[in-house]
Formats: structure tokens, sequence, C-alpha cells
């Protein structure tokens, strides 16, 4: 039973693969019957394949023809097939009716590659979805319940447990925690909450309890607000796939309008008999197919999509690959892409009579006892130096920590904070403490028995590629780089200038950066957003090409997105852009190629120059060299 229902699952998500797979089969042994003079079974086994390749594109056809009142490729490669296949009979050149079929063939192949580029915005929004709790705390009359979030009500008060994701936007009744806020806000490092302060939903709560009490309900949610946005900016077409549409109904109603001009006028006109007429006729409808110019562009981009592949570089359609080589703007996301997302020591600075290494070590001693980020930081950077864990730990919230550490007093933590232990902070270390603070860093004091013994620079580090990657971008003629973040306007201005952006956006929501892209599109039209956290969703939705991090991105970036940077190296964009301009390139070769063939088989068939078996060869043969020719993006 469950077998069977796992085969029904794979056969429905997999029909247009499968179908074009049997088609494949049925031609090739159709083929193969025909060869041994098995006409019966030839007939059979093509006829299948003509209505099981063909069924998906007639349907389509159809339907548009009925209800839209137009004519598409889709029909056309139909018509074209049936006379074709008509033709065959007619004069008894059965090789014809193979050739019908590998015209319905080539369709469902390309119907079946465009159908897997389908279907991403369900799953990201389930994505997102799965970003908060499905139940909160609840407190009711001194009791914890756990209730479904959507039945919670305003001024409800829910406990979050230290370590747990908060499950709702709220405001903090009592407690204090550090909340790591980065998947919504972008903040590089976690923020500390107290009484008053709100709360977002999808966050996850640090080391203290916290009672909250609902004030919007739970729609209202900015995770909510998230999921929206990214439903908007997905369900809107771009220009480019609406004129592809239009390009295609046009061609076809031109072609099939021609084909009947060509049954019904030649007779009159230039005195060809009936015979020749019809002959004429189908041979155009099968020469005019447009199946070069649809091989012109897919082999090239799969094969550039193969390439990318091979380099780190995920594509997950061929669409924004082509794209990636027209992009004139691009929009990076800061913390996790432009910066490693993991916060780290950057430096250490002593008093004279004291050595890096006794700061390290002093701090460590208290910081080991501590699960804050930043305490994680210190003891990871002291690692190979020999020190013990101190006694009496203490921590003051959102200020430091004091403790014993080898029979004497240190104190750790802000400048203020520090201040009460110490007769005063030197004016050299506050001098050089002001200036790191200038670029960004958070500085962490450290004191021993009433005597500053130096300061800890904490910072968010800067991909070693990224400077590199900003100019190969402008070499290659990109016309606006800007960074945004959710953090703070000097932290965002002190990594700008590391990096060489001079356009920077700081303290943004989710709904500031979608708008951010939505201006530099009116402006540059084809827009790039690089980005790795759930805050990054709505805009790399809504970019023209949406690429994320493929290391540090969280799962919803990484569905929302066109491209993903397997390897997580920031100079994969450039390889990237390169790799969609040289598409660009080799995809309008191939359409002036495509063009050009079937104007010269039109104009041979005309002219009588060509009989049917030579209008298909040249019309195969044209769609055989515009494949092999999008091939070469493979080396």
């Amino acid at each position: 039973m469950l077998y069977s229902q796992h085969l029904t699952k794979f056969t429905k998500e997999h029909a247009d693969i499968l179908a074009a797979l049997v088609c494949g089969l049925l031609l090739f042994f159709g083929w193969f019957a025909l060869h041994l003079g098995w006409l019966g079974w030839a007939m059979l086994l093509l006829s299948a394949a003509y209505v099981i390749g063909g069924y998906e594109s007639a349907r389509e056809g159809l339907t548009t023809l009925i209800k839209e009142r137009e004519l598409d490729v889709d029909l056309l490669m139909i018509v074209a097939a049936i006379g074709a296949a008509g033709l065959g009979l007619w004069r008894r050149e059965y090789h014809l009716i193979i050739d019908g079929a590998i015209l319905i063939l080539i369709f469902a192949i390309s119907g079946a590659l465009e159908g897997y580029a389908m279907g991403r915005t369900e799953r990201s929004i389930r994505s997102l979805m799965s970003l908060t709790p499905d139940t909160a705390r609840v407190l009711h009359q001194g009791q914890e319940q756990m209730l479904p979030i959507t039945q919670l009500k305003v001024g409800d008060e829910i406990v979050v447990k230290p370590g747990e994701l908060i499950p709702t936007d709220g405001i903090i009744l009592s407690g204090y925690s550090t909340i790591n806020q980065a998947a919504i806000t972008g903040e590089s490092l976690p923020v500390e909450k107290t009484v008053g302060e709100e709360v977002f939903a999808g966050t996850l709560n640090g080391y203290g309890a916290l009672k909250l009490k609902v004030h919007k309900p739970a729609a209202s949610n900015l995770i909510q607000r998230v999921i929206r946005l990214v439903e908007e900016a997905q369900e809107s077409a771009p220009p480019s796939q609406e004129f592809i549409a239009k390009f295609e109904r046009g061609y076809a109603r031109v072609i099939v309008v021609s084909g009947i001009l060509l049954v019904i006028l030649p007779p009159f006109i230039w005195g060809w008999d009936w015979d020749t007429t019809i002959y004429r006729a189908l041979t155009f409808l099968v020469v005019a197919s447009p199946c070069a110019l649809m091989a012109a562009i897919m082999p090239t981009l799969l094969s550039g999509i193969a390439n990318g592949a091979r380099q780190g570089i995920l594509f997950k359609n061929g669409a924004q690959l082509e794209k990636m080589g027209k992009v004139r703007a691009i929009a990076f996301d800061k913390t996790g892409t432009l910066t490693t997302g993991q916060v780290q020591v950057s430096q250490v600075i002593s008093a004279d009579e004291y050595t890096q290494a006794d700061v390290l070590k002093a701090a460590a001693a208290l910081e080991s006892f501590s699960e804050h980020p930043i305490a994680k930081a210190i003891v990871q950077k002291a690692d190979d130096l020999n020190w013990v864990r101190g006694v009496d730990v203490q921590a003051i919230p959102g200020q430091g920590i004091v403790g014993i550490v080898n029979n004497q007093k240190v104190t750790l933590g802000n400048a203020a904070f520090v201040q009460q232990y110490v007769a005063q902070l030197p004016q050299k270390l506050q001098d050089l403490a002001h200036s790191l603070e200038y670029e960004g860093k958070t500085v962490v004091w450290v004191a021993q028995d009433q005597k500053v013994m130096g300061a800890i620079a904490i910072t968010d580090m800067i991909r070693p590629e990224a400077a590199a990657t900003i100019r190969r971008l402008r070499q290659l003629g990109v016309e606006q780089i800007v960074m945004m973040t959710g953090d703070n306007e000097r932290t965002a201005q002190s990594v700008a200038q590391a990096i060489g952006i001079t356009q920077v956006y700081a303290e943004l929501l989710p709904e500031d950066k979608l708008n951010l892209i939505r201006s530099l599109q009116k402006q540059y039209q084809t827009v790039a957003m690089v980005g790795d956290g759930i805050n990054d969703a709505p805009a790399l939705a809504q970019a023209s090409v949406g690429i994320a991090m493929g290391g540090a991105g969280s799962d919803v970036a990484l569905e929302t997105a066109d491209i993903v940077l397997i390897a997580d190296k920031l100079e994969k964009i450039v390889v990237a852009m390169q790799l969609g301009r040289r598409s660009q390139f080799v995809v309008k070769q191939n359409i002036a190629f495509a063009l050009t063939s079937i104007i010269l088989l039109m104009l041979g068939n005309f002219l009588g120059n060509i009989n049917l078996p030579i209008g298909v060869i040249g019309h195969e043969g044209s769609t055989v060299l515009v494949t092999l020719n999008g091939l070469r993006l493979l080396r």
C-alpha cells in the first residue's frame, strides 16, 4: 500500500519527464519495427508516441486557442507533426512519420525541463512557516498552557524559556536576555532586550527566561509580513517572460496563417497543381517549426548551468543564468554575505605592564561560564593559552561579569561598568577603544584588582575576498553596487569603506530591503540581490536575480533565491556573471542561425528547390547545430 502511494506521488510529480521518456522509447521501437518491415507494429507504436508525447502540448495549444483565441507554438508543433505523419501515410514515405514523432519528442523534453523550474514558491512559503513554533506557552490563571499560535489573542501573556524560538511578536513584561535577531533584522550580534522592548517571532532567545505580552494579532507578525512579501514578489512575472510568450504566439499565428494561404493561393496565382500545393504547404509547416529556435536557448542554458554546478554555483533555472549577463546593479546584504556572520576577536590591546596573552587569559577565565556569542569568541581566541577557570563568577546582565581568578578579582565588561571597579581608564587605551568602536567593533574592557589590563575588540569579520569581488564587478561594468543591512549605521559604514562600497543603507527591516530593490529596478531594470538570511527573502524574491550564500544561508533564502553559491565563496558571483554573459552571446548566435536557416528553408520550399526529406534534414540539422553550439558552455 505504501509503495503504491509513493509510486503514485512520484508519477504525479514527474509526469512530464515520464511522458517524454515513454515517447522516446516508443519512437525508438517504432523506428526499429519500421526498419524490420513490421508496418503494423510500427504504426501502432508511433501512434502511441504521438499521443503520449504530444498530449500535453495539444491540450495546452487547444486550450489557448479555445479560451484565449490565440495560436501558440504548442499547437503549431502538433499541426506540423500531424501534417508530416499525414503526408507520410499519403505518399507511403513512412519515415516522415518518424520525423513528426521527433518534433513531438523535442517539445515534450522541453516542456518537462521547464516544469522543473516551477513550484518553488510553495516550498519557499512552507520553509518560512516552519521558522516559528506551532505552539506557545501561555500563562492562564498562573498556569502554563501550550496553545496553537493561531489561538493567541492580543493581551495574552506567554513564557519563552532560554534557547527557544520566540513564537510571536510581543512586548517583554519581565525578564532579561540576549536575542539573536540575525535572521529577521540582519544584526550581526545578539541584541540585549529587557522590560518594555519588542521581540519578533522567529528570533532566538538567549540565556534568560522572558514573559511576553502579545500586542498584535499573529497575522500581523513581522515573519508573516515577510511571507506575504515573498508571495507577492514571486507572483509578479518579469517583462521578459511576457515578451517571450507574446513572441511565440505571434510566430505561431504567422506560420499557421501562411500555411493556410500556401494551401489556397498557389493554384490560382502560379498555377500549381493541388498535389504540389499540399506537399509544399506541409513541407512549409515542418521547416517553419521553431524547434531550432527552441533548441537555440535551452541546451545553451543547461550547459551553462552544468558548468556553474561544477564551480559551486547552482542556477535554479536557465532564465536566471541569462539574466545574470544583463545585471546592471547589485545589492549586497552585510551580515553573513559580505561578512562571515560569526563574531571573532579582531584585536587585543593591553596596558603597559600586561601582555595580550594576560588580557585574553583573564577574560577567558570568566567568559568560560557564559554562553554569549562574545564569550565564546573570547574563549576560542584563548584556546591555546594556559588559563584556569575563575570562581565566584557573577554576571551583571547588560553590563559585564566579575569573578576571582588566581585569588585576584577580575572585572570584564563595557567601559561604564569597568570604571566602577578601577581608578581610571588609561587615556591611550580609551583613544584606541574609541577608534575601534568607530569602526563598528564591540570593545570589552578587562581589569584586575582595580587596574585596567586592556581591552578586546569583537567584530563580525569581513570576508577576505569581499573587496576583490567588488573591484572585479566594477571592472565587468556593473553600474551600481549597494550594501543593505539591518545593522547599525556605524558598523555598516565601516564594512562598506573596507571593501569599497560607497552606497550604504543601514537599519533596514525586510520590507525596507524589498522597497530598495524595487527602487533600483526602476532605475537599472535588471538588479541582483545577494543575501543569506530570512530577512533577505522578500528582496531575493523581488530581485531580477536572487543570489543566496549556500554555507551560511537560511533555508528560506536558499529556497527563494534563483542562484545559490554552494561553495559559499563570494567571488563566484563574478564567475556567475561571466557565465551569464557567455550564455547570452551564444543564445544570440543560435537565434540568428536558427532564424537564418528557417528563412532559407522556407525560401527553398517556396521556390521548389527542396523536397520534404531535405526540408526535414535541414530543419533537424539546424537544430543539432545550435544544440552543439550551446554545448560549448560546458567547457
